[in-house]
């Protein structure tokens, strides 16, 4: 396959990823409506900054560290697992998530950025994204790999901020309709707060099953009238 075409591909399943709804959409989408377009785009740069460190931790062997150490790997998965579901259960008993209220104090853009940072690096999605897909893109002969794997970063990154920044844009403006009609609000809340809480059971369900071999006795011995059947 040619580089070019490679990239391209490469691409096409990112954006397909990226447009998915989850957790940095839902903090993106939120961090808009709650703060304006500013506290949008803090979030956008702190997502984007989560992916580059993704993509330093698999440039530098951690993410071989982790699919070597399946134990560490499952750790991560279950942490974002039980991230995710707080932000949906937040999500489904606030009546007010998506609605600014009168008095709210309104984060800070740079508290805004790690707090965004932080959601991305415990992103499940991201994790399965760096060792299963990510490296299939990496091709011997099209160069250093550490070239490749910048160019694919850049990818990335370039298609967060295009999606993640129009979804800050048009969620900033969304702000005074949400005000004016509570009960969007309130329904656009709960269909989130599910969508967050079935991904995280998803991030689950992939730990437990990678944790199942481990928990499966290696050798079953049933002893019958004496005789002993495996």
């Amino acid at each position: 396959m040619e580089q070019g075409t490679n990239l391209w591909l490469y691409f096409i399943v990112v954006f397909g990823i990226i447009v998915l709804p989850g957790l940095d959409m839902a903090y993106v989408m939120a961090s808009a409506i709650l703060g304006g377009r500013r506290a949008g785009l803090a979030a956008v740069g702190g997502i984007v900054a989560g992916g580059i460190c993704h993509l330093l931790m698999a440039t530098a062997g951690i993410a071989v560290v982790l699919k070597l150490w399946p134990g560490l790997f499952n750790l991560v998965l279950l942490a974002g697992a039980a991230y995710i579901a707080w932000m949906g259960i937040v999500f489904l008993r606030s009546d007010s998530v998506f609605r600014p209220a009168a008095g709210r104090g309104v984060l800070a853009p740079p508290l805004i950025f790690r707090r965004a940072m932080m959601t991305s690096l415990l992103n499940p999605k991201a994790y399965i994204f760096m060792l299963a897909i990510f490296p299939q893109f990496l091709k011997i002969g099209h160069g250093p790999l550490w070239m490749q794997s910048g160019v694919l970063g850049a990818i990335t990154a370039a298609t967060q901020a295009g999606v993640y920044g129009a979804l800050a844009f048009a969620s900033s403006q969304a702000s005074g309709w949400f005000g004016a009609h509570p009960r969007a609000a309130t329904v656009t809340a709960r269909a989130m707060g599910v969508l967050l809480i079935f991904t995280a059971l998803l991030s689950a369900s992939e730990a437990l099953h990678r944790l199942a071999p481990q928990w499966a006795p290696s050798d079953l011995t049933l002893v019958v009238g004496g005789r002993s059947m495996r």
